[in-house]
């Protein structure tokens, strides 16, 4: 019996944040599941074809990845993905394992970070905690979500009925292309007598969403746009990846997923 876990990312080509998030959680599952193969893919194929032409680097979709693993023999295969949500690049991750289902004994998928309402309260936690130094008075707090046209955009409303439930009332959810919008935030955000705002990425790494929409200098980054209203920005540029209770909801997702592989074999 030949086991792997592939683990599955959208990707960065900022190396890095690469280092500092995704290779993070390679790791951290690989401390916890021995006796697997630890491998890597990315779901976009835009940032796998940056890699390898800017910087000769190779790095395998989803597809190819299994192909790999069903060529080396191996049986038994996990796929954790590092997604935050259930939205299209985990619906195609899950298009390409359905395809190679037959040609291992056992494949399972393991959850993206939200899935459960436990994952919600987690990462709450996870986030407050980490920006506490902030939360007082005169100071609100903005998380940068990707946003999707696909159902699991819900994640992130869902995410800030959780902050508000827990009276976090100076955590804001938006996101670059989808809702909550950066106006959405800006009306809550106006409606408090606060002078400074904190912005950070809601994505697993720190890359040109972040670098650029987020906190570039252009006239339309959230940072630019906010200065201009007369906020005092403070930019921190951190993936989620970079936290330890993020990893580790993963990891715990990648357990899960490990307990299912057993009952089956």
């Amino acid at each position: 019996m030949k086991r792997a876990v592939l683990v599955v990312s959208f990707g960065t080509t900022y190396h890095d944040s690469r280092r500092k998030t995704i290779e993070s959680i390679e790791q951290a599952i690989k401390d916890e599941l021995k006796g697997f193969e630890i491998r890597r893919a990315f779901t976009s194929r835009i940032i796998i074809g940056i890699l390898k032409n800017r910087d000769g680097i190779e790095i395998d979709g989803v597809s190819e990845a299994l192909e790999k693993l069903y060529k080396e023999g191996y049986t038994h295969v996990l796929v954790q993905p590092t997604l935050v949500m259930g939205g299209e690049e985990n619906d195609r991750m899950l298009s390409a394992v359905e395809e190679y289902k037959d040609q291992f004994k056992t494949i399972i998928c393991g959850k993206p970070l939200l899935s459960t309402e436990k994952d919600y309260e987690r990462l709450t936690t996870i986030l407050t905690d980490d920006t506490r130094e902030y939360d007082e008075a005169g100071t609100e707090i903005i998380f940068m979500g990707h946003g999707t046209e696909h159902v699991a955009n819900e994640a992130y409303e869902r995410l800030a009925g959780v902050f508000s439930k827990r009276e976090f009332n100076r955590y804001h959810i938006g996101t670059v292309e989808a809702e909550p919008t950066f106006q959405d935030i800006m009306e809550q955000v106006k409606k408090t007598d606060s002078t400074r705002i904190v912005l950070q990425p809601l994505m697993i790494v720190c890359g040109d969403h972040a670098h650029n929409d987020m906190a570039g200098e252009e006239d339309d980054s959230w940072k630019t746009q906010l200065e201009e209203e007369g906020y005092q920005v403070i930019c921190r540029l951190k993936g989620m990846g970079e936290l330890s209770g993020v990893c580790q909801i993963l990891v715990d997702h990648a357990m899960e997923a490990k307990g299912e592989m057993e009952e089956v074999e």
